[in-house]
């Protein structure tokens, strides 16, 4: 069967890029090469830089797809252009280029912020996917944390928008994003959680549901060699992430460390609030190869965020290796949590604390990492959610009348591994 020719369309991409979200998409990108697709990715490095990224050698890895990074003189102007207007001003003429000659089967959206907002939905034909990674559709600052300091439960989205020190967003206001939406065939969402918000906040087209995916690493991934039993946090240093809330716990709790492996713009004010606590201990960012290594050998893994995510991917980066969750019962979480089996919820510190005892219990932290690896396997597996997506695309081009897609993807086109 002839691969499929994909175009997906990213403000980042690694290397240009920060976080979760972009390696997500890195992910699906290579998944999809590996099943003899023809895979372009189109992203704009401006963002990327106008932030203060910088850029690492990153070596080219054989399932990596063909990527086209887009760069300005003014990257800056162009991104203010793109921000302000929802469409790609500086870049338009290129992209529109790229789409409209690549014969693309699949245009598939993801973080189209910068790289071109809602006025490239429906360009470059083809079967058009909007995969939702954040909350972008319903939130200008994409994460549904108001005045960066609470839970979002009512929009007041221009006086939020200046508290974070951004330029509002004026085609927010104009109708734009519901006109250009009915160009969309496909609305992804990462989890139940995150499409009930979207629809709670107003966005009108329907969601289909498709998870998150890591692939298989080996089995004999090393442990972290720690001397003493500590829990595991892992992400960007951010007050949305919620540690705050959990450092203070081990000034008390004696009988593990924590160990904090992630870097960010909160981090003195952590380090600050952990100084005198050798219990507590700060590893900053590193090669996901270690990484994996103090997954596997903490007794779980705190996820403590108190935003909203879409879905969670070091829940599932967790249970891949057999090391349960200890999560916030908030947003996403407790779908993941209850789906698997492979955890427990808290919402104060005396949960926080009971979690941690229970799996200090060898029998306890044996059951539920069990659960949590074969829950893995069956939901959150590459070949299970590739199989899920060819499912929810198949659906989608028999109903917008992409028959010759369809049938290729109802033959498998998302499950035969090529290469």
């Amino acid at each position: 069967m002839a691969g499929l020719k994909i175009a997906m369309l990213t403000t980042f991409y690694p290397p240009y890029s920060f976080g979760g979200d972009a390696v997500g998409i890195q992910r699906l990108a290579r998944a999809l090469v590996r099943r003899g697709h023809d895979v372009t990715v189109i992203h704009d490095e401006d963002s990327y830089l106008t932030l203060g990224g910088k850029v690492a050698d990153t070596p080219q890895a054989d399932d990596d797809p063909k990527r086209i990074g887009l760069r300005s003189k003014s990257g800056l102007v162009s991104n203010l252009l793109t921000q302000q207007l929802g469409r790609p001003v500086v870049h338009g003429a290129r992209i529109r280029e790229i789409l409209e000659d690549g014969g693309y089967d699949i245009v598939w959206h993801n973080n189209n912020s910068l790289v071109g907002g809602p006025g490239l939905f429906g360009e470059g034909g083809g079967l058009q996917v909007y995969e939702a990674h954040e909350h972008w559709l319903v939130c200008p600052m994409h994460v549904l944390w108001r005045y960066n300091r609470e839970l979002c439960d009512k929009k007041k989205c221009l006086s939020c928008t200046l508290s974070f020190k951004r330029p509002p967003q004026w085609w927010r206001w104009t109708g734009m994003l519901e006109k250009r939406a009915e160009a969309i065939d496909l609305f992804i969402a990462k989890s139940q959680f995150s499409r009930a918000k979207h629809a709670e906040f107003g966005f009108k087209p329907e969601m289909q549901v498709v998870p998150y995916f890591l692939p298989d690493i080996p089995s004999e991934t090393a442990s972290s060699g720690h001397d003493r039993p500590y829990f595991l946090f892992v992400g960007r240093l951010e007050k949305i992430k919620g540690l705050q809330d959990v450092i203070p716990v081990f000034e008390r709790y004696e009988g593990a460390d924590l160990v904090i492996c992630g870097d960010g713009e909160y981090r003195a004010e952590l380090e600050e609030l952990a100084a005198g606590n050798p219990r507590v201990i700060f590893k900053g960012r590193m090669p996901l190869d270690d990484l994996n290594a103090w997954y596997r050998g903490a007794k779980g893994l705190i996820v403590p965020s108190v935003c909203y995510e879409t879905f969670g991917i070091i829940l599932i980066e967790s249970f891949r290796l057999g090391t349960p969750v200890i999560a916030r019962a908030l947003g996403p979480f407790p779908e993941i949590v209850e789906a698997s089996g492979g955890g427990r919820l808290f919402e104060d510190e005396a949960g926080l604390v009971a979690a941690m005892d229970a799996l200090s219990d060898p029998a306890t932290r044996a059951a539920q990492s069990a659960a949590a690896h074969e829950a893995f396997q069956r939901i959150w597996s590459e070949d299970a959610v590739l199989a899920a997506y060819g499912r929810t695309l198949a659906t989608a081009a028999d109903q917008t009348g992409h028959a010759d897609l369809a049938a290729r993807l109802h033959a498998g086109a998302f499950e035969n591994r090529a290469v």
